[in-house]
């Protein structure tokens, strides 16, 4: 069942939101060659524990038991989602996907975004530009009344038209209360389907879009997730909330 907010579920939310976008941008910030994965997940701890939050993604139980250990995930090149932080640099010309999650009493926010590191190709410029924009004009189609799939559908075809790939096998999904709500929100699929959209049902839209084949596969620490042609791949996300009119958007300051 899909959760409809009250107002002031949805003040909490706007409150988590805010937190995740200054994180983001803090997090954006640093990033250059020579900074650690880690160096910018502490980074990001700081701002949401500073702001009277939790990270959301510490702690959460993944497959076969395994626990995620950082603030942070940083998804880089040809890793899509949940990335672990770690002792690894950036490089010149990389592209990485920082997603972030905070908890405010009791109520989650999640956001993520593509990064350039300093230069890039033209090719993984163009790639972050597309992902960005699908999630756009999914939620052009987030409006009371409409069913979920107008969303999923559209976000696929503005991918396709471009020669990517979204990728099936993770998807967005609610949000409030548990950062994973009903219901899950595939990037592809034909309009018309699905549950209808209502105000105060808050969503977390995330298109995962890879330059080659949508096929994905899990690294040996559970968590990690990389395109199975080992091709490039841009991560976009905002929590936002269905209302009477255009959708918010409660992760952006």
């Amino acid at each position: 069942m899909i959760s409809i907010k009250s107002s002031k579920e949805i003040e909490l939310m706007r409150k988590a939101g805010k937190i995740v976008a200054l994180a983001h941008q803090q997090v954006s910030q640093a990033i250059r060659p020579g900074i650690s994965t880690a160096e910018l997940d502490a980074i990001a701890e700081k701002v949401i524990k500073n702001n009277g939050a939790i990270p959301s993604f510490k702690g959460k139980e993944g497959i076969k038991g395994s626990i995620f250990p950082a603030t942070i995930c940083a998804s880089i090149n040809n890793e899509v989602v949940h990335g672990i932080p770690d002792a690894r640099v950036l490089r010149e010309g990389d592209i990485i996907s920082i997603d972030i999650g905070a908890c405010m009493d009791g109520y989650h926010g999640d956001s993520a975004k593509t990064h350039p590191v300093e230069k890039i190709s033209e090719e993984a410029r163009i790639l972050i530009e597309v992902t960005r924009q699908s999630f756009y004009e999914g939620i052009k189609y987030a409006k009371n009344n409409n069913r979920l799939s107008d969303i999923s559908n559209a976000i696929q075809v503005f991918v396709e038209t471009h020669g990517y790939s979204v990728v099936r096998d993770f998807v967005g999904h609610g949000i409030g209360k548990e950062l994973q709500e009903e219901p899950q929100i595939p990037n592809f699929g034909k309009p018309g389907y699905g549950p209808r959209l209502a105000s105060g049902m808050t969503l977390a839209i995330e298109p995962m879009v890879n330059i080659g084949d949508f096929r994905v596969r899990i690294l040996p620490n559970n968590w990690t997730v990389v395109t199975a042609d080992g091709s490039l791949s841009a991560h976009y996300e905002h929590t936002i909330l269905i209302t009477e009119e255009q959708p918010e958007i409660l992760t952006k300051l």
